[in-house]
C-alpha cells in the first residue's frame, strides 16, 4: 500500500498537546508514515521523535506546515474525517489503494475549504466523538489491522502477555 500521511489542522499547543500527541501516536501505531501539523510545536516534534527513536519505524513529524498549501500540493487522495461525511463502510471500497493518502483530522471547527478541497469526506459514525478514535478506526479498517503488531525494529519492544509488563531493550 502507498504511504498514508496525516494532516492535523487547528492544533492549539497549550490546549491540544495531549490530544494531538495521541493523534500522532495512534497514526504511527496503525501504519501512517507521518504527520503534518499546522501550528509549530517543537516540543511535540521532540516527544514524537523520542517515541520513534525508542520504538522504531520511519514515522516523521513536521509542525508549522501551511495546511492550505498542503491540500493544494498533495499528490494523492485527500480524505477528511468528519462526522458529516459519507459512511466509512460505504466509502472504504472506493478509496484508491494505489495512491498516497492524506488524512485530514481537525482539532477545532474545520473551515469549509477543507470539505471542498478533500477528495472524500468520510464519517466514522455520525455522533460527536474523538478525532483520535475516528482516525484509529479509519486506519485499522483501511489496513485490515495489519500494523497493530508489526515489528518496527526499535530499541525497545513490548512483548504481549496476559499479565504484567514485558519490555525488551536492545541495550541490555
Amino acid at each position: 500500500m502507498p504511504e498514508i500521511w496525516i494532516l492535523r489542522i487547528g492544533h492549539r499547543p497549550q490546549r491540544d498537546k495531549r490530544v494531538t500527541t495521541h493523534v500522532a501516536l495512534s497514526s504511527r501505531a496503525l501504519g501512517a508514515s507521518g504527520i503534518f501539523i499546522d501550528t509549530e510545536d517543537k516540543t511535540l516534534e521532540k516527544n514524537i521523535g523520542s517515541v520513534v527513536g525508542r520504538f522504531g519505524g520511519n514515522y516523521s513529524i513536521r509542525t508549522g506546515v501551511p495546511w492550505r498549501r498542503m491540500l493544494e500540493e498533495f499528490d494523492g487522495e485527500v480524505i477528511h474525517l468528519t462526522m458529516y461525511g459519507q459512511r466509512l463502510d460505504e466509502a472504504l471500497p472506493n478509496i484508491p489503494r494505489e495512491k498516497d493518502l492524506l488524512v485530514v483530522v481537525g482539532a477545532e471547527k474545520v473551515p469549509p475549504e477543507v470539505y471542498q478541497a478533500a477528495d472524500r469526506n468520510i464519517s466514522v459514525g455520525n455522533q460527536p466523538h474523538s478525532e483520535i478514535a475516528a482516525l484509529a478506526i479509519f486506519l485499522d479498517r483501511l489496513t485490515d489491522g495489519r500494523n497493530l503488531y508489526s515489528d518496527r525494529s526499535g530499541q525497545m519492544t513490548v512483548v504481549p502477555n496476559e499479565r504484567g509488563k514485558t519490555v525488551v531493550s536492545k541495550h541490555t
